[in-house]
Order: structure tokens, then C-alpha cells, then sequence
């Protein structure tokens, strides 16, 4: 059977546009790595108990996915089985996070915890609900091996832009406009995330209207699923499961890296200006791009998604134990973009290496849990993309639910039980050894799990290319 009949494609732009819904809810989360400064500052918790509290709702976050993926594989309307997910996930973003941010700090002092934990909580289901598109549309949008990557170079570049682009803006121009995390910060930061996050909800509807159709899901036909399909599934697919013990190992060590406490100790602290931060971020975002981009044209979509991976995960082991070297012997206090020096060149060479092959490794599961979904296809008859996608991030977020709560522990050892470290901390040989933990040691171990879960991963760019062959000669005999 010919390429042509055996492959769905998108256009390119359609991959282009439905990428912005993982980035719309990324906004929302980065918005979210300051509400322990929220919490703390605002609310007048304490440090531990908002670690604890970030951590529940991470496993509450985990709980909902596979509701949410179970009601997903179930749904085939007017407006298809994802777009009303998007729809009703992003409102619901919206407006728990109107009431947390503009009227939980407000209420008297006794009910805060409660309506912070009751309003988190909600806004978790629709940060869930507009989640689960990102992975179980990828099987509708294409199932061409060699295009699937490309949904990569656009979410890896749109996540390094929001990221890099907005730890510019917090750390260069709202915290010196506001004078730190307060009422007017998050007034500004929360208008900011409820606007651009509609909007680019918007354009991954758009992207995914054409494709979000009956003809495009498994053998292009309505199935019956059950809770038993379910179980059959975990128990059975290799490919699943080792895709989420590589990326919910990769999870937990970056968001422990990507802590706004740890960023605040690397730069703040131990580099002695927080403004870095944000200087750092808008001077890797082209070049990371470049290197997501070129290892998805020449690695993923030659080679496979798995070798990708590999790629993406040998490279940061490599970098990052160069810059853990950087930091141990150099000397960070000299680190400076006015006065540029040997450290400053050195750093922002090798830290545009790391975060380019981080870029790759971390994107590349999201089009891979399509594999995934197609090889369960493939294999037991079953279309459950719902199920792909919410089991892989059930996991993951039950895995990296524990950063908080290790970040938290680790900062309560060296004294920060009541507050947390600030750009004006002193700076001390503990901070120091912490922030190398959390920053250039632990993620390593993240990535040698990836290279060992991928010895175990059986999708291959020739048996994706044998899967999909087979599932179109069972499409055409009807």
C-alpha cells in the first residue's frame, strides 16, 4: 500500500497552531511556579505547608487525569472529541484563577486555607481538561511518522520562547516595576496569562478543527470502551510504559531546576543578581531553537522519535556535568553581560547546549504518546488516546508532584522553614551545594533513566512505519 493511502498528514501550519494549546497551558503553569510567593507572602502560610499543599494538588492533578482521559476516549460530538476540552478547560483556568488571585488573599483569615485549597483544586480539573488535547490529538492531526516530529520544533520553540521570554519579563521588568511578588505583580502577571492564554486556545482550535473527526480516530469508527480495556492496556503496552518512567524521571529533576526558589538561589545568590535570570533566558532562546529544530529535522524525523530521545538525553548528561565543573571551579559572582568575561562566555555556551538538547529530549515524548496510542491500536484493536495521554501524565505529575516538596525540605535544612531565600539573601557554602543539586546534579539522573527506559522501548521508526501499514489495510477493508 502506498504512502498516500496509508498516511493522514497535516498541513503544516494546522501542526503549527494546534501546538499553542500545550503552550497556552504551559502560561498558566509557569503563572502558577510563583504561587508559593503568593501563598507565603499573601496569604501568610508557611513555607512547609505551601510545599505540602503544591504537592496534594500535583496528586489531585495526577487523580483527575484519567477521569478526564476515560471521559475523552468516550466523546465524539459536533465539535469533535478534543476541541470542547480545550473550550472548557481554559474558562475554567480563567476563572479559578480570577478568584485566587483577586479575592481568596481578601477573604478573612480564617477561611483562606480552605477557599485556596477548594479554588486550587478546581482550577487543576481545567488545567487537566485542556492538557489531555496535547497528547491525545497528536493521533488525529497526522500519523506520519516522519511529520509527527514536527509538532516538536513548534512546541519546543513556542516552550522556549514562553519560558526563556517570560522569566525575562518577571525578573527585568515586573519585579523591579513592583518591588517584588505582590498584590500589583500578580494583578499584572494573572491579566497577562488569562488574555494570551485564550488567545492561543483560540489558534489551536483552529489547528485542529479539520482533523478532530471520526475518520481520523483508530480505524476511523466509534468503539466501545471499558474500564477492562483499560487495565489491559497498562498491563500490556511496553511502549507506554517505558515512555513514562523516561519522562516522568525527566519531569521531576526539571521542575526541580525550573523552581523559582532554585532559580532565585542560582542567580540571585550564588551568581549575586537575579536580574541574570532573565538576561540568561533571552540570550538562549534563538539558538535553542536552532538545535530543537535541526535534532527534529535530522535525528527524529530520519532516525525516529526514540533515537531523538536518546540524542536530546546524552547531550544534557554531557553539558550539564560540564556546567556543575563551571560552577565548582570558576568563580559565578564574576558572571556578567556588561562586563563580559571568560566564566560569562563559557557558562552561556554551554548553557545553550544543555537547554537546546534539554529541548529536544523533553518535547519529543508529547508526539511520542501518539505512538503509542497508534501501537495500542496495532496491537489489541483499542483507539484510546484519552487513556495514552492522561496515563502518561498521571504518572508524571504523581512523579514530579514531589519537587515542591523536595525543594521546600531541602531549603528547611538550611534553615528556611518560615520564608524562602530572596535575591537579598546572603549567600552561603549550603545554599551553594543545594542550588548544584538542584540545577546540575539531580537532572542528571533523570536523563541516564531516559537512555535506560529507551533500551526497553520497542517503537522503532521501522515498526511505526510497519504500524501504521497495518492499521490502514484494516481502515480499507472496512
Amino acid at each position: 500500500m502506498s504512502n498516500q493511502n496509508t498516511y493522514h498528514r497535516a498541513k503544516i501550519w494546522q501542526i503549527g497552531f494546534f501546538a499553542f494549546n500545550n503552550t497556552a497551558t504551559n502560561l498558566y503553569m509557569f503563572f502558577m511556579f510563583f504561587i508559593s510567593y503568593y501563598a507565603t507572602g499573601m496569604l501568610g502560610l508557611g513555607v512547609v505547608l505551601v510545599s505540602t499543599l503544591i504537592t496534594a494538588m500535583r496528586i489531585w492533578d495526577a487523580f483527575t487525569d484519567p477521569v478526564a482521559g476515560y471521559i475523552l476516549d468516550k466523546t465524539d460530538g459536533k465539535l469533535g472529541k478534543n476541541r470542547p476540552f480545550i473550550i472548557v478547560g481554559n474558562i475554567t483556568m480563567m476563572i479559578s484563577c480570577i478568584i485566587m488571585f483577586k479575592f481568596v488573599y481578601k477573604s478573612p483569615q480564617a477561611f483562606r486555607l480552605l477557599l485556596f485549597i477548594l479554588v486550587y483544586a478546581i482550577y487543576i480539573i481545567g488545567y487537566t481538561l485542556q492538557c489531555i488535547v496535547t497528547k491525545s490529538a497528536q493521533t488525529c492531526l497526522t500519523n506520519d511518522p516522519k511529520q509527527r516530529p514536527y509538532f516538536t520544533i513548534f512546541d519546543g520553540s513556542y516552550n522556549v520562547v514562553l519560558f526563556a521570554g517570560m522569566q525575562v519579563i518577571v525578573s527585568n521588568i515586573w519585579v523591579k516595576k513592583y518591588g517584588g511578588f505582590n498584590e500589583q505583580f500578580f494583578n499584572t502577571f494573572l491579566f497577562f496569562t488569562i488574555t494570551v492564554s485564550a488567545f492561543l486556545s483560540i489558534l489551536a482550535i483552529i489547528g485542529i478543527w479539520t482533523k478532530d473527526r471520526t475518520e481520523y480516530f483508530g480505524f476511523g469508527k466509534p468503539q466501545l470502551i471499558t474500564f477492562k480495556d483499560y487495565l489491559t492496556v497498562i498491563k500490556n503496552n511496553r511502549a507506554i510504559q517505558m515512555l513514562v518512567v523516561a519522562a516522568s524521571t525527566f519531569k521531576l529533576f526539571q521542575t526541580i531546576r525550573s523552581n523559582t526558589i532554585v532559580l532565585v538561589m542560582l542567580y540571585g545568590i550564588v551568581c549575586g543578581n537575579y536580574a541574570l535570570s532573565g538576561e540568561v533566558s533571552a540570550i538562549y532562546i534563538v539558538p535553542s531553537i536552532i538545535i530543537i529544530t535541526l535534532g527534529m529535522k535530522f535525528i527524529a524525523s530520519r532516525l525516529g522519535q526514540r533515537k531523538a530521545l536518546l540524542f536530546g538525553a546524552i547531550g544534557c548528561i554531557i553539558f550539564s556535568s560540564c556546567l556543575f565543573c563551571l560552577f565548582l571551579f570558576g568563580n559565578p559572582k564574576s558572571m556578567s553581560f556588561t562586563n563580559i568575561n571568560l566564566f560569562t562566555i563559557v557558562f552561556i555556551t554551554l548553557w545553550i547546549l544543555e537547554q537546546g538538547f534539554a529541548g529536544i529530549a523533553g518535547n519529543i515524548v508529547i508526539p511520542m504518546t501518539a505512538d503509542c496510542a497508534d501501537y495500542e491500536t496495532y496491537r489489541s484493536g483499542k483507539y484510546v488516546p484519552g487513556l495514552m495521554g492522561t496515563l502518561f501524565s498521571c504518572v508524571d505529575k504523581i512523579i514530579s508532584s514531589l519537587s515542591t516538596t523536595i525543594v521546600g525540605l531541602l531549603i528547611a535544612t538550611i534553615g528556611f522553614r518560615t520564608t524562602q531565600p530572596t535575591p537579598d539573601t546572603p549567600y552561603s557554602p549550603q545554599i551553594f551545594w543545594i542550588t548544584m543539586a538542584c540545577v546540575f546534579l539531580l537532572p542528571i539522573f533523570g536523563w541516564i533513566a531516559n537512555i535506560i527506559a529507551m533500551r526497553f522501548y520497542p517503537l522503532t521508526k521501522e515498526k511505526m512505519e510497519e504500524i501504521q501499514n497495518a492499521i490502514s489495510e484494516i481502515k480499507a477493508k472496512g
